[in-house]
């Protein structure tokens, strides 16, 4: 399995309730993957550089995801089902360090 680093930014007008909620399903999906969440961080709510969806600003949340490779599409896909997402960035945590 590899580590992966996910960054999501998560519509501003859910309250926390909903954010660790959506993180939840989040860790859920990696687990039904086969996969596990390494370790989770709210960064918090940050100003946007530009309007996504008519929204000026998000919250922001990285996590380090241990998955295998063959659940990799599956969970990006699951990612652009979300409606709660606004954007993401998913990398291969290896190759990010560099």
């Amino acid at each position: 399995m590899k580590n992966y680093e996910l960054m999501a930014v998560f519509k501003p007008n859910l309250d926390a309730e909903e954010i660790d909620k959506a993180i939840e399903a989040l860790g859920k999906t990696a687990k039904d993957l086969k996969g596990k969440v390494v370790s989770s961080d709210k960064v918090g709510r940050k100003k946007l550089a530009y309007g996504i969806q008519n929204f000026r600003d998000g919250f922001f949340v990285t996590m380090v995801l241990s998955l295998p490779e063959e659940g990799v599409a599956e969970f990006r896909r699951q990612l652009r089902l979300n409606d709660n997402i606004l954007r993401t960035m998913f990398l291969d945590a290896e190759k990010a360090a560099v």
